[in-house]
């Protein structure tokens, strides 16, 4: 062990008890692009896949179906089936941190008090019952005492929270035996059901009903994906701005992804990030379909402010490609998946006219949408599932945290995880 773990815990807490409550975003307001030179420090994680990552103080919690992983330098290989954590700066693998959930971790979001949220499709971890939820101390992996919250069947697959509460998406119907339909608002203390918060989602397009990515704007906003078509009683394809306080839906909508990219997707939006001031929010999706008016395979800016029916700010295309994450930090909007192109309305699968090549990882100007500069590559694999900023703290200026299945970014290896740090 390379560090006293204890320390660095409580050390965390600390941070994050003076902090505002962290997990709202996937990016966070950064000031400049960060560098196309990934950082050293990062642990390897040897198999299966990262789907996501909070940051917690200094600490950055690691989920998804993997079982080993190694230290940048080698020293250390350690069995860690589906979640651990290292500290940002050094990358030492936290020795105390093992909860061994029996599923897979799809969700992750920083809790008060050096603690943190899981979700996923486990029914047991940190030695007790936990069915698609649990908090846990970063300090030790145990279980925080009073947190009860736990789904009746399906996945836990996307996790937020804004301080007063803890919002959950996934395929489930209830949640500690009140029905809430693949939605509900928790308590961030106790788990328990906001019974003032009901977004009625339904009506999906096939298959499960679910929502699959959430975010916060900051200002009071929920922004939620997913196979619905309905929410609050309302038509809404995909996509759906709600309160966060009540779930009531918003008198905003969009058609955009009302028409099929393929049958085979019964929702083929990926993920969803708020811009740091919450007046704007990008959308990543796949799909199959091209052409310069579809909306698969593309990253694209809606404005929040208005009433009725949205239209793209702009629209980015992978000409084919799919986009799995996206994270918005103000000065960029970083997106990630397998696709080769940026910039590629034309290609089908090829470079069209005006192409940029970004593969599985790439950076978009939020006020033109037009690719930057920024390319540092990524091995495509399956691809980027997860972007995460991280802030600056001990021995490190902040950056940008990478999950995937593949086990080169930036010319470099770094397996399955990895940062880019801001200059």
């Amino acid at each position: 062990m390379r560090r006293a773990t204890v320390v660095a815990g409580l050390f965390a807490a600390l941070l994050v008890a003076a902090l505002p409550a962290a997990g709202a975003s996937a990016g966070g307001a950064q000031s400049s692009v960060v560098s196309a030179d990934p950082v050293d420090w990062t642990p390897n994680v040897l198999d299966g896949t990262v789907y996501a990552v909070a940051v917690v103080g200094d600490e950055a919690i690691v989920g998804g179906d993997f079982h080993r992983v190694r230290s940048a330098d080698g020293d250390i290989e350690l069995t860690r089936s589906g979640l651990f954590a290292f500290q940002l700066g050094t990358g030492a693998i936290s020795a105390s941190f093992d909860p061994q959930p029996n599923g897979t971790v799809r969700a992750l979001a920083a809790g008060p008090d050096g603690t943190v949220y899981v979700g996923g499709s486990f029914t047991e971890l940190a030695g007790g019952a936990h069915h698609g939820l649990a908090r846990l101390s970063v300090t030790d992996g145990t279980a925080t005492a009073g947190f009860t919250a736990g789904i009746d069947t399906g996945t836990v697959l996307t996790l937020a929270t804004d301080g007063s509460g803890l919002y959950a998406g996934g395929t489930f119907g209830a949640v500690g035996g009140t029905a809430r339909p693949a939605l509900a608002r928790l308590s961030t203390r106790t788990g328990a059901v906001d019974t003032g918060f009901d977004a009625a989602v339904a009506q999906q397009r096939s298959g499960r009903l679910r929502v699959s990515r959430l975010a916060l704007s900051g200002t009071g906003a929920l922004g939620i994906i997913g196979t619905f078509t309905q929410v609050g009683g309302q038509s809404r394809n995909q996509l759906a701005v709600v309160s966060a306080g009540t779930g009531a839906v918003r008198n905003w909508y969009t058609d955009a992804y009302r028409p099929q990219c393929n049958e085979a997707y019964n929702s083929y939006l990926r993920d969803i990030d708020f811009a740091p001031d919450g007046s704007s929010f990008v959308v990543v999706s796949t799909g199959h379909q091209a052409g310069p008016k579809a909306m698969c395979n593309s990253a694209a800016k809606f404005e929040l402010a208005g009433a009725g029916r949205h239209h793209p700010a702009w629209v980015n295309r992978t000409g084919g490609n799919t986009l799995l994450s996206v994270a918005c930090t103000g000065a960029a909007v970083y997106v990630g998946g397998h696709q080769q192109w940026l910039d590629n309305p034309y290609g089908d699968k090829s470079a069209g006219a005006g192409a940029v090549s970004r593969p599985g990882i790439g950076a978009i100007d939020p006020a033109t949408g037009k690719a930057l500069g920024w390319n540092p590559t990524h091995d495509r694999g399956n691809g980027v599932d997860v972007l995460r900023t991280y802030p600056a703290g001990t021995g490190h200026p902040g950056g940008l945290l990478v999950g995937s299945d593949t086990e080169h970014m930036g010319h470099e290896y770094h397996a399955r995880i990895g940062a880019f740090p801001l200059s």
